[in-house]
């Protein structure tokens, strides 16, 4: 009970691997996570700016609701 088994080593092991070697590394995969957060508002922002700057075209919607309306002005 009081012993470490085989995979308390190996969670062990990978904390301290990310913490103090190779190139993954804690600072260098949050620098990254932040690059495709920004990247990922700015890509939204874009979207949103897009939809903004197209016009509406009402016309093709008033002449469908027009056409569904009779001349009595009841929906058919």
């Amino acid at each position: 009970m009081g012993g470490l088994s085989i995979w308390h080593w190996i969670i062990v092991g990978g904390v301290v691997f990310i913490l103090f070697g190779g190139k993954f590394k804690i600072s260098d995969v949050m620098g990254d996570v932040a690059k495709g957060i920004k990247a990922f508002k700015k890509g939204m922002a874009e979207d949103d700016t897009a939809e903004a700057a197209k016009p509406v075209d009402t016309t093709v919607e008033r002449r469908a609701i027009e056409a569904d309306k009779s001349p009595d002005g009841n929906k058919v």
